[in-house]
């Protein structure tokens, strides 16, 4: 096949450092195993000096069976792997390492369970596994930019006791004599700084590297690339700094737009045609992607049709969104497009709650490669179901434990030491504090008056009357998160459950809704009658004739968190990765309710609408 003008310079590109801007759908896995063919048989470069690194398992996997069918099958000994691989590889070397070394990022996410069920501090985790993963990255993200443990300041808990667990994780990952792979890199850095022989070595051994995803290094990994790179500098990186989305894991993109300060006859080329997009998408992602300012220029351009337009759709709320989307998604299968080129993408994990529920319902199948949170285990979903349960007569120890003192009743655990709680026996144990008495009287009478109403009255009779809303505020202010976020999540619950006339109506619903959940969370094979469900962040690299965006909207699409102008830079990349995705269609909604609040279409849809 022929190559165009920026492809060819790339490949054929002699020797010292080059930086090739890829953008969206430009061929760039192409271009690399092409560079590498033209090193081997062009510039007769030995095959065993040439190191090719990527970001993933799964990326280097392809990366080489690419390399390997180019070859015709043919087997020449270039290496390919992940910074962890590589660097492992050459800590084996130095000081004898093995696999029984490191910590695999499962025992790492069980430490960190166990840290978390021992520790004295008070954390309500809404999602265990979110929670765990978050702090996961967050321990990676001090280790691989080397950042001071005391100034860091982590979005899943109170610095003190995100300081509590790091501690603790450290010290019984050293007292097992376990590295985690961040560690590794660590080592390596440090290996490679005091015994220069050993980094003479490894120089001598890979003359050519060549890095793809160059957006999402991190400062470790540079740093050690840089040495490994000396004296002749031959570094060939490949990357888009529009598409780097993973701050949240350590990457610096400010390193990529830095390279030519640190390698000024460094050549530069831009791969600017798209392959993958039609032109009115082209176009439309351009829209977005040049209002920021810390960024490469660049006209990304493509020869491919028109195409249809970007179709912006405003609906009601969620539910009209998830019957607009299902709809639209049936059209398209109608026209003969295939369930697994259509992909709906969102920011994050929890807004396809709603369309997953509607697929459900139609029984059409969806694919969703990360874990769908639960409303019903978040706390908030957990305490309205224990009063529930205890509203229609249930008087299991743990349901009372769960909402005992929310809001505060100054009811102690002792009280409550039976299976079955029972509130004579309460009585009978606070006989001497008429005013705790009072407390318990008003909650018998509250649970038997809730045992009639809909569950949608009943959770309105727990947050206004009850008081569990004035608990949700006290709660969000000791923690110092926005009470708004909470009262987010009781909306939701609350507004769906108005479709339910009565309690055990909503617990058959719930008890149907978790069972299908946990069905799903098992699937690990690849359905080809699935349509696909993609955060923005996993759907990078990833392509779809058809995609959606659902929930465009300010504090979601862009994340509410993100106030400071560099994270707010991240989130229209993150829109723009999501954008082009598409081949062929692209559908961005929004909505004008959510949970009762009033919602605007996100600053993307009026840069895309109006400029």
């Amino acid at each position: 096949m022929g190559f165009n003008k920026a492809q060819t310079e790339a490949i054929t590109h002699q020797n010292g450092p080059m930086l090739v801007l890829a953008g969206p759908g430009s061929g760039k896995t192409l271009v690399i195993t092409k560079r590498i063919e033209y090193l081997i048989q062009k510039r007769k470069v030995r095959p065993e000096e040439i190191l090719v690194i990527t970001f993933t398992k799964a990326a280097t996997n392809e990366m080489r069976e690419r390399f390997r069918k180019l070859m015709q099958g043919q087997h020449f000994p270039v290496t390919f792997g992940t910074f962890h691989g590589i660097y492992y590889g050459i800590l084996k070397w130095a000081y004898g390492l093995s696999a029984e070394n490191i910590f695999s990022e499962e025992e790492k996410i069980r430490l960190l369970k166990e840290i978390l069920e021992h520790t004295d501090a008070e954390i309500e985790v809404d999602d265990e596994k979110d929670f765990l993963e978050g702090i996961t990255g967050e321990i990676s993200c001090i280790k691989n930019n080397q950042l001071e443990i005391k100034e860091f300041q982590s979005v899943y808990c109170p610095s003190t006791v995100f300081r509590e667990i790091y501690y603790t994780y450290e010290r019984e990952r050293n007292r097992r004599k376990k590295l985690d792979f961040d560690d590794m890199l660590v080592l390596c850095h440090d290996l490679f700084i005091k015994r220069p022989d050993i980094l003479e070595k490894w120089q001598e051994r890979y003359k050519y590297i060549l890095i793809d995803e160059f957006q999402d290094i991190n400062k470790v990994q540079y740093d050690v690339i840089r040495m490994l790179a000396l004296p002749q500098n031959n570094l060939f990186i490949v990357g888009d700094d529009d598409q780097s989305i993973y701050k949240f894991r350590g990457a610096r993109p400010e390193i990529m737009l830095g390279f030519e300060k640190d390698y000024p006859n460094a050549k530069k080329v831009l791969l600017d045609i798209n392959y993958r997009s039609t032109k009115a998408i082209v176009n439309g992602a351009k829209k977005i992607i040049q209002k920021n300012r810390n960024r490469y220029v660049k006209n990304i351009i493509t020869s491919n049709e028109q195409g249809a337009d970007i179709h912006v759709q405003e609906v009601r709320n969620l539910s009209e969104e998830s019957e607009y989307v299902l709809n639209e998604i049936r059209e398209e299968m109608k026209k003969g497009v295939p369930a697994s080129e259509i992909a709906v993408l969102f920011r994050t994990n929890m807004e396809p709650r709603m369309l997953a529920e509607t697929f459900m319902e139609y029984n059409l199948p969806f694919q969703m490669k990360e874990h769908l949170p639960n409303l019903y285990e978040h706390f908030i979903g957990r305490n309205f179901c224990a009063y529930m349960r205890m509203a229609v007569g249930k008087r299991e120890r743990k349901d009372f434990l769960e909402v005992m003192n929310r809001p505060v009743r100054y009811i102690s655990r002792s009280s409550v030491e039976k299976a079955e709680v029972s509130f004579e026996s309460l009585r009978r144990f606070y006989c001497d504090k008429e005013w705790l008495l009072d407390r318990i009287d008003q909650l018998d009478v509250d649970l038997r008056i809730m045992k009639t109403m809909t569950p949608y009255a009943a959770i309105q009779y727990i947050r206004k009357k009850i008081g569990y809303d004035d608990f949700l505020k006290d709660y969000a202010y000791t923690r110092k998160i926005k009470v708004e976020d909470l009262y987010e999540i009781a909306n939701e619950i609350q507004t769906r459950a108005k479709e339910y006339k009565t309690i055990e109506d909503w617990f058959s619903y719930i008890e149907k809704y978790t069972e299908e959940l946990k069905k799903r969370s098992k699937q690990t094979e690849s359905n080809p009658n699935a349509v696909t469900f993609l955060t923005m962040h996993s759907a990078k690299g990833l392509e779809f004739h058809t995609v959606f965006i659902i929930e465009a909207n300010e504090d979601i699409c862009p994340y509410k968190k993100a106030e400071v102008v560099e994270d707010m830079e991240e989130e229209r990349r993150m829109f723009y990765v999501a954008m082009t995705r598409a081949k062929k269609k692209l559908y961005i909604s929004y909505v004008r309710e959510r949970n009762g609040k009033t919602m605007l279409p996100s600053r993307f849809v009026n840069d895309l609408l109006f400029e």
